[in-house]
């Protein structure tokens, strides 16, 4: 497993409050089964909830992150006709299989799984458990048409709306050429870590440990750049990261590059939506066409933000139309944003300025076509 890097030239400062859930379930009353067990929880960083009988479970069923029921109890657990739940896995003997795959039936399973060939899939289901994290985050990207385009203000915004909406949000800045997103935000002077201290993640990341040492402000945490040397990013430690990231709230914002590296196009890949942002002007239209023409290779749904005002007469389904991609919002100018970014203060605040207002609607609409029924 891997772990936040010791090095950083920055303290820890985390922006929320991560409360831990309850302890994952497990029921038997095989010793060396338990012994097991015990191991791999170990290996993960987790404690383990443990009772010999199944009627002790009862008051916790419903309560707890993750069930692990031992084949020597699934009988008794099953006579007992709790609710069915998520999160119940069977462990059992692979000598005895089908009778076993009968009572993960009976037992109302999600999993039924056989050690040690799937110690490695249990250990990293206890880590998810303990984390309170299922992996299932929305992952929202924002790119520029051209450079200026208002991307990085676009990004914070969100962040910042959503934050103030009430979810955990993540603001995660790759591009490296930026200027860094803390700055957007207000936080580089706020500890914490930032990408070159990440940059040789390997495994699997803490998703607690991550959320709670990034810097932040106005309760989301942000990713950003340092104004060090490295410029790059290896794929497999941005998908370290940002999978630990996902695990670790509700939403995860991207700045992205508009020339995408191997990193940025690995992400692009983790997005539900894409949004480019465009002002409505001829010669932004026309660098934006090269930028969406590689951006709608890498994502499946692309949208267009445009931004006023327009000396052309554009309006945003024009610009829309003119690069052959679904209109989302126009964005009229924001007064004094200029301004407040040189004071340090983040979009996304002023309830009544066109951003926020826009930034709204963004997240209902977006969240309304990729959230699940019933999430």
């Amino acid at each position: 497993m891997s772990r936040i890097v010791a090095r950083s030239r920055h303290r820890p400062a985390g922006p929320v409050d991560v409360v831990p859930p309850p302890r994952p379930l497990v029921i038997t009353r095989n010793e060396v089964l338990l012994d097991d067990l015990l191991r791999l929880a170990a290996a993960a960083s987790v404690e383990l909830e443990v009772v010999g009988r199944p009627e002790s479970a009862r008051s916790r069923w419903s309560q707890v992150p993750l069930v692990v029921v031992g084949d020597d109890e699934a009988d008794t657990l099953a006579a007992l006709s709790l609710p069915r739940r998520p999160g119940v896995l069977l462990i059992g003997d692979s000598d005895d299989g089908a009778r076993v795959w009968r009572r993960g039936v009976a037992l109302g399973a999600e999993q039924v799984l056989f050690l040690p060939d799937d110690e490695s899939w249990l250990t990293g289901r206890f880590a998810d458990a303990a984390e309170g994290g299922d992996g299932e985050a929305l992952v929202l990207g924002v790119m520029g048409g051209r450079g200026g385009a208002g991307a990085s203000v676009l990004a914070t915004g969100l962040a910042v709306t959503a934050s103030r909406q009430g979810m955990a949000v993540i603001l995660a800045d790759l591009d490296p050429l930026g200027g860094g997103l803390d700055l957007v935000l207000g936080a580089e002077g706020v500890t914490g870590l930032r990408w070159p201290d990440l940059a040789d993640s390997k495994g699997r990341l803490g998703a607690r440990a991550l959320r709670s040492e990034l810097p932040g402000r106005h309760g989301l945490a942000v990713l950003s750049w340092d104004r060090g040397d490295l410029l790059t990013l290896a794929p497999d430690a941005a998908d370290v990261v940002l999978a630990a990231a996902r695990r670790a709230c509700d939403l995860v914002v991207l700045d992205l590059p508009r020339w995408p590296d191997p990193a940025a196009e690995s992400a692009i890949g983790l997005c539900a939506s894409v949004l480019l942002v465009v002002p409505a002007e001829v010669r932004a239209v026309a660098a934006a066409t090269r930028v969406a023409a590689g951006l709608t290779m890498l994502a499946a749904d692309v949208r267009v933000v445009t931004r006023g005002p327009s000396s052309s007469g554009l309006s945003g389904p024009d610009v829309a139309m003119a690069l052959g991609l679904p209109f989302a919002l126009h964005l009229a100018p924001e007064p004094r944003l200029g301004v407040h970014l040189d004071r340090g203060e983040p979009p996304g605040l002023d309830d009544k300025g066109p951003l926020v207002q826009g930034c709204g609607r963004l997240i209902e609409t977006i969240l309304r076509d990729h959230r699940p029924v019933g999430a």
